[in-house]
């Protein structure tokens, strides 16, 4: 049987972060166009809230063995997988316009919490294992600008449909067709992702001469990540990463009306993307400095960012409250309004000042090790106490907590987690090449061609050539060369 070779294009790996980056562009991105219309574009808060809860519940605990899953099947499954609840969750949103089926929007949401967590393993494991060291801040620039930008159209999607009627209390049922194709097209588009042994770095050097891990492999990898405790130093930053979602959502819905919630879920997509280009490019990835020195200085711009943003919006929060959005003291706000520039603005800020914090939380992680079986578990973990956050705000807000409190709680977690982030910062070398085995293709081919085999069609191996050609911790390290 003849094999296909495939374009050396298309094995490079910022083609497999962009190609991740449309997947999560048609699936997470939709969804979170939908989240950000404030309530799940539902008109029953208190529904959305608790769909939320049981969806980063079930998020939560799925994440926690995510990463194991990922490398045992492999991303392009784990993808596919992980897409599905999407367009389910999405559809149950649709159907409980039409019919008011409660109970399918909650059910939707524990399945999505259970397939999301697929999806981010496999996603974090090929945004940050797949690049060069060099270019890790990039990869993460570019994978986060395409999602959020998926988040940015389907919010003007939204925006298009419902700017006629200002009064509009619920996404109409419209907008929810336009975010289900969508989504399907994401869940195809899972099926083009390579594995690790067939992506090729610019230096020659494959990501990992292994497709997949073995069951016993990753619960030895999961209990020894569970002992480092760099990860435990980094747990108050994963917990507290989506911790405030809850709480801007819960703002957007109770101070905003339905248009106006679309136009800033369209403002907080663009905010996103910029804060993702900025400190990926111009941080994280700036060559002028060492690479511990610019984990210093986008540990450095994340916190004065978010010192500065929540200040402004604290500022606000103090003249309103729940009981005032509750008993209609305080109005509905509307674009054309004159206070909204300022609240349209905080909405940019807000998005884009998270872009920076997840930005730096990647980045950490990903300077720890090049492994992409230990970049899938770090990012399992990652999304598991992230999701657990969120479970945990979205359940204040379900029961009607004051707005200012849940501020306060949002604001202060991010705050508490950059000094531990600072000290796991300090222990970040210039590179892992030389702590770590590092196979070139050249050194496959020639393996193959002494052992008589066919080449592969991509120059690749399998895993039980690794041992014959591996070069251990020696003083060779892959050299970082222009992409051709």
């Amino acid at each position: 049987m003849v094999e296909f070779k495939l374009p050396a294009w298309y094995t490079t790996p910022m083609a497999q972060v962009i190609l991740v980056g449309i997947t999560c562009f048609a699936t997470v991105g939709m969804f979170s166009a939908v989240s950000n219309l404030g309530a799940g574009g539902l008109s029953d808060i208190t529904l959305s809230d608790t769909s939320n809860g049981v969806l980063y519940g079930c998020f939560a605990v799925t994440g926690l063995v995510s990463g194991g899953i990922n490398n045992v099947l492999g991303p392009r499954l784990t993808l596919f997988f992980g897409t599905l609840g999407y367009a389910l969750y999405v559809g149950s949103l649709w159907c409980y316009q039409t019919q008011q089926t409660g109970w399918f929007v909650i059910f939707a949401g524990a399945i999505l919490g259970v397939s999301a967590a697929l999806l981010w393993s496999a996603q974090g494991c090929i945004m940050m294992s797949y690049p060069l060291e060099k270019d890790k801040g990039k990869a993460f620039a570019i994978f986060w600008a395409i999602f959020q930008f998926g988040s940015f159209i389907g919010s003007i999607i939204a925006l298009a449909i419902n700017i006629e009627d200002g009064q509009l209390s619920a996404v109409s049922t419209s907008t929810y067709i336009a975010f289900v194709v969508i989504i399907l097209v994401g869940v195809a588009s899972s099926f083009l992702v390579l594995p690790p042994n067939r992506v090729i770095r610019s230096d020659g050097t494959i990501v990992k001469l292994e497709a997949v891990s073995k069951p016993h492999e990753e619960v030895v990898g999961m209990l020894k990540l569970l002992k480092d405790w760099r990860m435990l130093a980094l747990v108050p930053m994963f917990f507290a990463s989506n911790y405030f979602y809850a709480y801007q959502g819960a703002v957007n819905a109770g101070r905003f009306d339905g248009p106006t919630r679309a136009l800033n879920a369209t403002l907080e997509g663009a905010g996103a993307i910029v804060g993702a280009l900025m400190i990926g490019y111009f941080v994280l990835d700036l060559k002028y400095l060492h690479r511990r020195n610019r984990g210093y200085l986008g540990l450095a711009v994340a916190a004065v960012l978010v010192i500065i943003v929540w200040a402004v919006a604290l500022a606000w929060q103090v003249t309103f409250t729940r009981e005032d959005v509750a008993n209609g003291t305080a109005n509905k706000i509307n674009y054309h309004d004159s206070n909204y520039k300022g609240k349209g603005a905080l909405y940019f800020f807000f998005y884009f000042s998270d872009a920076c914090y997840q930005a730096l939380a990647y980045w950490i992680m990903s300077a720890l090790t090049n492994d992409p079986f230990k970049l899938a578990r770090y990012a399992g973990l990652y999304k598991a106490l992230q999701s657990a956050g969120s479970a945990g705000s979205f359940g204040m807000d379900a029961v009607a907590t004051p707005y200012l409190n849940e501020h306060l709680a949002s604001w202060l977690m991010l705050l508490a987690s950059f000094p531990l982030a600072y000290l796991v910062v300090r222990t970040i070398k210039e590179t892992n090449y030389q702590d770590e085995a590092v196979v070139y293709v050249d050194d496959v081919r020639r393996t193959e061609a002494e052992e008589g085999a066919a080449p592969s069609p991509y120059g690749n191996a399998h895993a039980e050539k690794t041992d014959s050609i591996e070069k251990g911790s020696t003083s060779e390290v892959a050299p970082e060369l222009p992409a051709a």
